[in-house]
């Protein structure tokens, strides 16, 4: 259910989620799922930057900046024990 779920933007520093779905679509959604942002994904927040944008991520052993609209459109469930 999409109401249990939150905007990747919204993941605290040094938290992990896994990706639920994604609400782009285009070519901004197919620049997410060629960086591995696809249904079942871990994603770390790693930094945020003093403005607030872009944030950084570990995505799949890489470390990935989205822009926070961007980032919004990626509904992640939080978890403590993903991979």
């Amino acid at each position: 259910m999409i109401e249990n779920y939150m905007p990747l933007n919204r993941l605290q520093i040094g938290k992990k989620a896994r990706v639920k779905r994604l609400l782009t679509v285009g070519g901004i959604r197919r620049r997410l799922q060629d960086i591995g942002l696809i249904e079942g994904t871990t994603v770390v927040c790693l930094h945020i930057s003093p403005p607030g944008d872009p944030i950084a991520y570990w995505i799949r052993g890489a470390v990935i900046a989205l822009r926070s609209n961007e980032a919004a459109q990626i509904l992640v469930e939080g978890c403590d024990t993903c991979a």
